[in-house]
C-alpha cells in the first residue's frame, strides 16, 4: 500500500523545473543573437561608411573587442549581485541593460555610441551567463543536472547557425538599423518569461506541487541559497576560494574557451587560404561545427548523468579536440581536414555543459553566482588573446598549421588538469 502511494507521488510530480530550463534556453540563444550581429555589422557597407570605419580593421575590431573586455571585466566584478539580488532580479536587470545597449545602437549616428553600445552590452551579459548556472543549482537534483546544463547550453550553438542567414538577410532587405530593433524587441521575451513563470528556488514558485519539491530538494547537496540571506561577498569567496579542485576546473575552462575562440576565429581564413576551399564551399562549413556542437553537447549532458561523473568526460572532451585539431592540420585530404577541425570545435565545447554540472557539485549555492562569474570571466578574458596568439605562431612558422598546433598543447594541458580529477573520482 505504501508503495502504491509513493508511485501515485512519483507520477504526479509537476514538471515546474523543466519550464525553468526551457526559459533558459531561450534567454540564453537571444542573449547568443545580440552577440554576434556585429558579425555581420562588419561587412555591411552601409553601415561601416555611416559610421566612418569602412576599410579601418582596427576599429572595427574594437567591436567585438570592447564587448570581451566588458563581459570578461564584468563577469568577475558583477557576478556577486547574483548572490545577493538572487538570480531572477538579477537576469531581469541585465536584459535591462541589454535592451538599453541595443537601443543606442538602432538610433546610432556615430562609431563612438556604437562602441557605448557594445560596452553596455558586454556588462549587461557579463553576470546574465553565470546566473543560469544558479538556476540549475536550484532548481534540479545533481543526478539531472548534466542534461539539464546541456539543455540551455546548446542555445549556445543553436544561436550562431540560424544567426548569420538570418542577419544576412535582416540587413539586406531593411537596412542595418533593423538589426538592432529586432533584437531588441525579441530580448523582451526573456524579461517576459522571468517575471511570469520563474522564481529563484523551488519553494518560492507557484505551480510546483508536493511531489516535485520532494524529488528536487532530496537530490540537493543543501538547501537553495536565498536572495534573503544577506552573506558578505568575502565569506561567498572564501566558501570556494580554497579548493583547488575548482582552480583545476577553471584552468580545464580556460583551456577549452581558448581552444573554442581560437578555432572558431582562424578555422575559415586556414580553409579558405591554405585548404583552397571556394567561398560558396564555405557556407555548409562555416556552420558544420554548430552543428555537431549541438549533438554533442546534448550527448554529454545525458552521460554525465547516466555515468553519475563529470572528470571522465572533461578528459576525453579535451583530449580528442587536441587529436582532432592534430590529425586536422595534417592530414592532405581538405575535406578531410575541414570536418576533423570541426570535430575539434564539437569536442571542445561537449565538455561545457559537464564542467558546469561539476562546478555546481563544488561549489555551495551561496556562492554560485561568484564562483561562476570568477569562472567564465576569467576563461573568456583570458582566451581571448588566444586568436592573436595564433596569429603569432603562424607568422613565426610561416604556415596555418604552426599556429593550429599550439592548440594541441592546450588540449593536452587540459586532459592532464581533468586527469587528477579523474583520480579524484570527480
Amino acid at each position: 500500500m505504501h508503495m502504491e502511494n509513493a508511485n501515485s507521488i512519483q507520477q504526479n510530480q509537476t514538471k515546474k523545473r523543466f519550464i525553468i530550463v526551457i526559459c533558459l534556453f531561450i534567454g540564453i540563444f537571444i542573449a547568443y543573437l545580440d552577440r554576434v550581429n556585429v558579425s555581420v555589422l562588419a561587412v555591411n557597407d552601409p553601415f561601416l561608411l555611416e559610421m566612418g570605419i569602412k576599410d579601418t580593421p582596427v576599429r572595427i575590431g574594437m567591436m567585438m573587442s570592447v564587448f570581451l573586455a566588458a563581459y570578461g571585466i564584468s563577469n568577475v566584478v558583477l557576478s556577486p549581485i547574483g548572490d545577493y539580488l538572487g538570480p531572477r532580479k538579477s537576469m531581469m536587470l541585465c536584459i535591462v541593460l541589454r535592451t538599453i545597449s541595443l537601443f543606442i545602437g538602432g538610433i546610432a549616428t556615430s562609431f563612438m555610441l556604437i562602441i557605448v553600445s557594445r560596452i553596455i552590452l558586454g556588462i549587461g551579459e557579463g553576470f546574465y551567463y553565470p546566473l543560469q548556472s544558479v538556476f540549475i543549482k536550484n532548481w534540479f537534483p545533481k543526478q539531472e543536472r548534466g542534461r539539464a546544463n546541456a539543455a540551455w547550453v546548446v542555445g549556445q550553438s543553436v544561436a550562431p547557425a540560424i544567426a548569420m542567414p538570418f542577419f544576412a538577410w535582416l540587413i539586406g532587405t531593411h537596412g542595418w538599423r533593423m538589426n538592432f530593433h529586432v533584437c531588441l524587441v525579441l530580448g523582451l521575451i526573456p524579461l517576459y518569461l522571468l517575471w511570469r513563470h520563474v522564481a529563484d528556488t523551488p519553494r518560492q514558485a507557484k505551480g510546483i506541487n508536493a511531489a516535485e519539491l520532494a524529488h528536487i530538494e532530496a537530490g540537493q547537496e543543501q538547501a537553495p541559497a536565498s536572495a534573503e540571506e544577506k552573506i558578505p561577498v568575502a565569506v561567498r569567496f572564501k566558501a570556494f576560494a580554497g579548493n583547488y579542485r575548482y582552480w583545476l576546473l577553471v584552468f580545464w575552462y580556460l583551456c577549452l574557451q581558448c581552444m573554442y575562440w581560437g578555432l572558431i576565429t582562424w578555422l575559415p581564413s586556414y580553409l579558405k587560404t591554405a585548404r583552397g576551399f571556394s567561398w560558396s564551399e564555405m557556407g555548409w562549413l562555416a556552420s558544420l561545427p554548430f552543428v555537431l556542437s549541438i549533438f554533442c553537447k546534448a550527448s554529454s549532458g545525458i552521460l554525465a548523468d547516466k555515468v553519475g561523473r563529470s572528470a571522465p568526460i572533461l578528459m576525453c572532451a579535451m583530449l580528442f579536440a587536441g587529436l582532432c585539431v592534430y590529425f586536422g592540420a595534417s592530414v592532405d585530404n581538405k575535406y578531410a581536414s575541414a570536418v576533423l577541425l570541426s570535430c575539434s570545435v564539437a569536442f571542445c565545447t561537449m565538455g561545457t555543459p559537464v564542467a558546469w554540472t561539476l562546478l555546481q557539485s563544488l561549489v555551495p549555492g551561496s556562492s554560485m553566482s561568484t564562483a561562476s562569474g570568477i569562472m567564465n570571466g576569467f576563461a573568456n578574458g583570458l582566451a581571448a588573446l588566444a586568436p592573436a596568439l595564433i596569429g603569432l605562431f603562424i607568422t613565426l612558422t610561416g604556415q596555418f598549421s604552426g599556429g593550429l598546433l599550439c592548440l594541441v598543447f592546450t588540449g593536452a594541458a587540459a586532459t592532464l588538469a581533468a586527469a587528477i580529477l579523474v583520480i579524484q573520482k570527480y
